[in-house]
């Protein structure tokens, strides 16, 4: 795994939506895994959900780096340089 400068300086912002995807908990849908943004705290879907909300932050916002969300997994990943680190 390789490491890039926008994952080095991502941040470890508080989760907005603790307990799922941000959008498909308004919207009453369904996810498979989630991802949380280390920009600004989004949760979304990863990109084998059915919408892909956390492709479609990354894409709005332009914030580089997620990091898995869920429980025992601790990897980030960024969208610009496309890279995975552990």
């Amino acid at each position: 795994m390789e490491q890039c400068e926008h994952i080095q300086e991502a941040g470890d912002p508080v989760a907005r939506t603790p307990n799922g995807c941000e959008e498909c908990l308004a919207m009453g849908g369904k996810w498979v895994h989630l991802r949380r943004c280390l920009t600004c705290g989004h949760i979304g879907c990863c990109d084998s959900s059915e919408h892909k909300h956390a492709s479609a932050h990354h894409h709005t916002t332009q914030h580089p780096v997620i990091q898995s969300f869920q429980p025992g997994e601790d990897w980030k990943w960024c969208y610009v340089d496309e890279v995975f680190v552990a």
